[in-house]
């Protein structure tokens, strides 16, 4: 059975897997605060349309409120613990919300899917205290899918995660500089080397641009994808690397499982 990931940009995909739908920190905008969409076209209300919904942290970009009222009434989401003390808001959605901390395990389906740690600031900006952990999940059915979220590179990632046929990794972040607890294309490719899957899909760059910066190192926007596909063929040259463009598909075939 083949598993088919699909990218609408930024963090935000669909994997679908064993009949399940799995959507991945939705964001459904043009514009978000500062931020401005310069790539791809808004996802089509069917990028709504999903089983479970994950989201990996609270930043605005990542667990967007608007985004997730579009979701069915009922959906699955799956949050950080802790997250419904710190956005209050989403006790008003009409979501079944299940709070995880790594090492937690959701089934949904005939998948499952395992919280796992990410390095990255986990609180809701611009207040509040670290009041939930930032995660990435391992959707395990036909295949192990790993989404990252956003993460800088740990030493222990490999072991956290596991072994996985696909690995969905940020590669850029929506501003010219990426500080402490993201991947650049380089960093993601070290990580690619020691998770060692046999599959890849960057994601996380090429759709958000601060308004009225665009001549601000605008390679930073342009060219991580790429990047990213010459720096893995580098370091980890037995991985089969995908650079979808916004709205694509890619299948991962019953090879990808081992």
């Amino acid at each position: 059975m083949a598993v088919e990931v699909t990218w609408w940009g930024h963090a935000t995909c669909t994997v679908e897997d064993s009949g399940v739908r799995v959507l991945t920190d939705p964001l459904f905008v043009r514009r978000l605060a500062h931020l401005r969409r310069r790539r791809g076209a808004l996802p089509p209300p069917e990028a709504a349309v999903a089983d479970a919904v994950l989201v990996s942290h609270l930043h605005s970009d990542h667990l967007h409120l608007p985004s997730l009222a579009r979701l069915a009434p009922g959906t699955r989401l799956v949050v950080p613990r802790g997250a419904p003390r710190a956005v209050p808001a989403l006790a008003r959605l009409d979501l079944r919300v299940t709070e995880v901390a790594p090492g937690d395990e959701v089934d949904v389906g005939h998948v499952s899917v395992r919280a796992v740690p990410a390095l990255h600031d986990g609180r809701r900006l611009p207040m509040g205290p670290r009041r939930a952990p930032a995660l990435g999940y391992v959707i395990n059915g036909a295949a192990r899918t790993y989404f990252a979220g956003d993460t800088g590179l740990f030493d222990a990632m490999a072991d956290e995660v596991g072994p996985v046929d696909v690995a969905l990794l940020p590669v850029g972040g929506w501003g010219p500089y990426l500080g402490h607890g993201h991947l650049d294309a380089g960093r993601a490719a070290q990580a690619l080397a020691a998770l060692a899957p046999r599959s890849a899909v960057p994601v996380h760059y090429g759709t958000y641009w601060p308004i009225g910066m665009d001549g601000v190192r605008p390679h930073e926007f342009h060219s991580p994808g790429d990047e990213f596909v010459r720096k893995a063929a580098r370091l980890a040259p037995r991985v089969r690397v995908h650079r979808l463009g916004h709205g694509e598909r890619e299948s991962f075939g019953p090879e990808a499982a081992r």
